[in-house]
């Protein structure tokens, strides 16, 4: 048994896990663009004090689970926003 690329027309949801980075192991649902699922996906996470930081996951792995795809993205560490160390926090 051979496994193809599953395909999503446009609007078909789909599940995205993240590996790595502050998202490892969360999830999420997006939908589908014209292309399928998207070669990346920016995430914007933000402290307690409103401070944002661009998140990049991408090398989109695709797998068919039943009827539904699911999308593994892993974190670009490089084309990421610095993250700051707890040790340099001022909260702590």
């Amino acid at each position: 048994m051979t496994e193809s690329t599953p395909t999503l027309a446009h609007g078909d949801e789909y599940i995205v896990f993240y590996v790595d980075g502050p998202y490892d192991g969360q999830n999420d649902k997006r939908i589908a663009t014209e292309a399928g699922w998207d070669d990346y996906v920016t995430l914007i996470a933000a402290d307690a004090e409103g401070s944002e930081t661009q998140l990049r996951y991408e090398s989109p792995v695709a797998k068919q689970v039943g009827e539904q795809v699911h999308v593994t993205y892993t974190w670009d560490k490089a084309d990421s926003d610095p993250l700051e160390d707890l040790d340099e926090r001022n909260d702590l």
